[in-house]
């Protein structure tokens, strides 16, 4: 087993990143590795509760991936079981995003652990950089980034 942590600077209060975290508009807005589209977006956010998120990718592929929230602690920590729909990954891991607020805004520290292998990870990193990398630009361009 193997994890990858990631961490990104982003110019908005931790709580407006939460939101973004959570709320199923939002989460349209940024999910997924490209500018690919979300096309559903399923969350019950509380310990317990589920999550369900359908987009595909510029290639045209669809994938889905679902899980149960583990912890909600509005609005520092986020921490969720995770697996992939179908046969792309038969395995269960665990992503959890912690929130720090920090002068410029928050510090986000997204780590997924449990990953099968090394090539596994490699994926997976690619595909949160693409992520994280359209939830900092969207929170850094959007009206709701105020400090």
């Amino acid at each position: 087993m193997t994890s990858l942590t990631l961490v990104r600077r982003i110019a908005a209060r931790p709580a407006i990143v939460f939101d973004a975290l959570t709320t199923p508009d939002d989460i349209a807005c940024w999910w997924g590795p490209d500018a690919g589209p979300v096309l559903a977006v399923q969350v019950d956010v509380r310990v317990g509760g589920s999550f369900r998120i359908r987009f595909r990718t510029l290639d045209g592929s669809e994938h889905e991936s679902s899980g149960e929230y583990l912890e909600v602690i509005r609005p520092t920590r986020l921490a969720m079981s995770w697996r992939w729909s179908g046969s792309e990954d038969p395995g269960e891991s665990v992503v959890e995003i912690d929130l720090r607020a920090i002068g410029e805004g928050t510090e986000l520290t997204f780590t997924h652990s449990r990953l099968r292998d090394e090539d596994t990870r490699r994926s997976h990193e690619a595909g949160w950089n693409g992520a994280l990398d359209k939830l900092q630009r969207n929170l850094a361009s959007g009206q709701r980034n105020s400090l």
